[in-house]
């Protein structure tokens, strides 16, 4: 005479779910991984993880064979490459990490300043020359 007030199953449905004939097509889910900084950005933390893997990925099916239109020397450090930039990359962030925000923001501005300055006076020349050479074939 044990009678319970609960059905004998409480995570069970009191009816019967009814089967479709015609299931829904199945739909293609898109998993971004990715956060987004205190400003809103998008920021991927393993993104050089996956370059460096996709890169090792190629040279896999390459059978760690550099192309064959490269020079002897690029050939040589071809197996090694990626070591050698994250290395230096490591250095730079560390050396950066351990300077004055100043000094670093300074260094960059130097930088950004630089280039183009060198290379308008590269292309100065350069029309000096050619103004030059056609001075001395034209006259």
């Amino acid at each position: 005479m044990a009678s319970s007030i609960l059905p004998h199953s409480p995570f069970l449905p009191s009816r019967p779910i009814p089967k479709t004939r015609n299931p829904k097509p199945q739909t293609r889910l898109l998993v971004l991984a990715s956060k987004r900084d205190a400003s809103g950005h998008m920021v991927d933390e393993n993104m050089i993880v996956l370059r460096k893997r996709i890169h090792e990925m190629k040279m896999i099916e390459r059978n760690y064979e550099p192309p064959s239109d490269w020079m002897d020397w690029e050939k040589s450090y071809y197996t090694s490459y990626d070591a050698y930039i994250c290395e230096v990359m490591g250095v730079l962030q560390s050396e950066l990490m351990n300077t004055r925000p100043s000094v670093a923001l300074g260094l960059m501005a130097l930088i950004m300043l630089s280039v183009p300055v060198s290379t308008l006076v590269v292309v100065s020349n350069a029309i000096e020359v050619a103004k030059m050479i056609l001075n001395g074939v034209l006259h």
